[in-house]
């Protein structure tokens, strides 16, 4: 079991009074002393709830809102000295009882960011229908663009270290914090799991800050922007494929005309050849942009592991520590490769003086 001294349970928080006491109570009950909540400048009792059940709570910098959930986030972590930090929202919907479940593979080495799962194992009327298609799509999304799946990428229960977050330096401000994350372990080679985790739905006094449809639209387009330095064939691929096919489609209406009316569209030629050239330089621009991360990534690789070699073969600086068994051993069996003196050929002391006068 993690140490509860070693764990920050970040909470960020906007008019989340009929919940967070809750939250930050039954933590406090289970041992973990330091939680803290970074509100967004809530409008109801929020701040004063947290503080009576025990929480530190600080106040995200910019107004009203903040800038959102992923500047919170970063402040938190900012503001806290712990090894291990454990982030959750504060609507009620995530048990605490899971947290040991969380910060369990970070103690025992096997991953340094961990993920809960939230369809292990969610209630009735947890996630509405339109809520879930749209979750359904953006995790089909990240294994596609990305490579891995790591069951519910916008789960917002998650544990690591501090280590993890600091080589991500995520950047988003939303809601795209998770997503990011996700990405960015990904990209960093950063050891990632999930665990199984209990999901609620929120108290019937409790309001959602999640606006379904624009924050869905900014997690897409940020795991495509992400996709830029993590898998650049799809990122200018993509856009190449598109300005090829509608300037292939352009090209054709036009050759349609000309056979059939005698009809020529010039400027609408000139158009549909120069989409064509753009998405074929895309398209070359995402193979070799590919090549080069490839090619970037396993020299890296190779780097990391000549480091960790010379770590290993490199002997601890206390052993060689003046009077050491490793120097008197060392002086005990090298030989003494000082110069010999030969006495025939000191000159005679009357000499020596003579020259010195």
């Amino acid at each position: 079991m993690v140490d509860r001294g070693d764990v920050c349970v970040l909470i960020p928080t906007y008019n989340e009074a009929a919940t967070i006491g809750d939250v930050v109570g039954e933590f406090r009950e289970r041992g973990f002393e330091n939680v803290l909540v970074v509100d967004g400048h809530s409008t109801d009792d929020t701040v004063e709830t947290a503080r009576e059940n025990g929480a530190r709570v600080v106040e995200q910098s910019g107004r009203g809102r903040g800038t959102g959930k992923g500047q919170a986030v970063r402040e938190g972590v900012a503001r806290s000295t712990a090894p291990y930090l454990l982030m959750l929202d504060g609507d009620g919907t995530y048990r605490p009882a899971d947290a040991d479940a969380l910060l369990e593979p970070l103690l025992t080495g096997e991953a340094d960011h961990v993920v809960g799962d939230r369809y292990a194992d969610m209630a009735d009327g947890a996630m509405t229908r339109f809520n879930g298609v749209g979750n359904r799509l953006i995790n089909r999304a990240f294994r596609s663009i990305h490579g891995r799946d790591v069951g519910d990428v916008l789960s917002g229960y998650r544990a690591f270290t501090r280590e993890s977050f600091e080589q991500c330096n995520p950047a988003a401000d939303g809601f795209g914090i998770e997503t990011e994350l996700a990405v960015e372990c990904v990209k960093h080679g950063v050891p990632l799991t999930v665990v199984p985790i209990e999901y609620h739905a929120r108290p019937e006094n409790s309001e959602t800050n999640l606006r379904p449809v624009r924050d869905g639209a900014k997690i897409l387009l940020t795991l495509y922007r992400l996709a830029k330095t993590n898998n650049p064939l799809f990122y200018f691929g993509s856009a190449g494929v598109l300005s090829g096919l509608a300037g292939v489609v352009v090209a054709a209406y036009v050759f349609v005309e000309w056979v059939t009316l005698r009809v020529s569209h010039e400027v609408l030629a000139v158009a549909a050849a120069f989409a064509i050239i753009v998405g074929v330089q895309l398209v070359i621009f995402g193979v070799l942009s590919d090549m080069i991360l490839a090619i970037n990534r396993e020299q890296t690789r190779r780097f990391e592991a000549l480091l960790d070699r010379e770590a290993t073969d490199r002997p601890r600086t206390d052993d060689y520590r003046p009077g050491s068994s490793m120097e008197r051993a060392g002086s005990a069996d090298e030989p003494d490769r000082s110069p010999k003196r030969d006495p025939s050929t000191d000159p005679p002391a009357e000499r020596v003086g003579a020259e010195r006068d």
